[in-house]
């Protein structure tokens, strides 16, 4: 056996449980590993002097220890960590990607809109960690229960279109009874546009017109939301 390689195997034997997360999850259960322990999981292994938890440390570390900052790096943000090459980069990425699928793993599952917060918790699955704006609609029915969440445009940073046309064509389509509209602000700004207010009104006026209200048009923000409607300007 190489000098290096027994040196490896005699560092991972003096281990301690906290940087043997595979066993400290089997023991204790998920909810008693940090953040770092179950990232450690996920990459398998280290450098040749860091455990796969020295690793993980480090890359919490970069984002202050934040996992929501997490999932807005990129491959090429992760790579710049010591010990993660492009393959564990893609397996952290994955792994943020199916937790925030996680609340809409039913599709079949009713989801009955009372008030602005169902609509944020809605579309958490969809807007969170966006750096860029893109604008949705949720299609209901006359139970207010949500019968598609559709994608109608994709923006920059600070603004995206949206066509009012294909937003009646798909609510008509569907045979939607209302339209909920959501546009995402990945600055953070809560206050809404002059162009969000413009284009607000004319949505809720063509909607008027063909007998398909707009109930709401949320902006959503990773720390929170403005509601149109609960601040009475819909």
């Amino acid at each position: 056996m190489p000098e290096h390689s027994y040196h490896i195997s005699r560092r991972i034997l003096s281990w301690s449980e906290e940087d043997r997360p595979r066993e400290k999850l089997e023991n204790k259960g998920r909810t008693a590993l940090s953040d770092a322990e179950l990232i450690a999981i996920l990459i398998g292994s280290g450098t040749l002097d860091l455990s796969a938890v020295d690793v993980a440390k480090g890359i919490m570390s970069s984002v202050g220890n934040n996992i929501n900052e997490l999932a807005k790096l990129n491959i090429s943000d992760l790579t710049k960590n010591r010990g993660i090459g492009k393959a564990k980069a893609i397996t952290i990425i994955a792994a943020l990607e199916l937790g925030r699928r996680r609340t809409d793993i039913s599709p079949t599952r009713k989801r009955k809109i009372t008030r602005s917060l169902d609509v944020y918790e809605e579309m958490k699955a969809y807007l969170l960690d966006k750096p860029h704006e893109e604008f949705w609609i949720l299609l209901l029915n006359r139970a207010n229960d949500v019968m598609r969440t559709l994608l109608i445009s994709v923006g920059g940073v600070s603004g995206t279109a949206a066509d009012i046309k294909m937003i009646f064509k798909l609510a008509v389509e569907h045979l939607a009874s209302a339209i909920i509209l959501v546009h995402n602000h990945p600055s953070g700004q809560l206050i809404p546009s002059h162009a969000d207010k413009q284009l607000t009104r004319q949505i809720k006026e063509a909607g008027l017109l063909l007998d398909l209200p707009v109930l709401d048009h949320v902006i959503f923000t990773d720390d929170g939301y403005y509601s149109f409607r609960d601040s009475g300007n819909i």
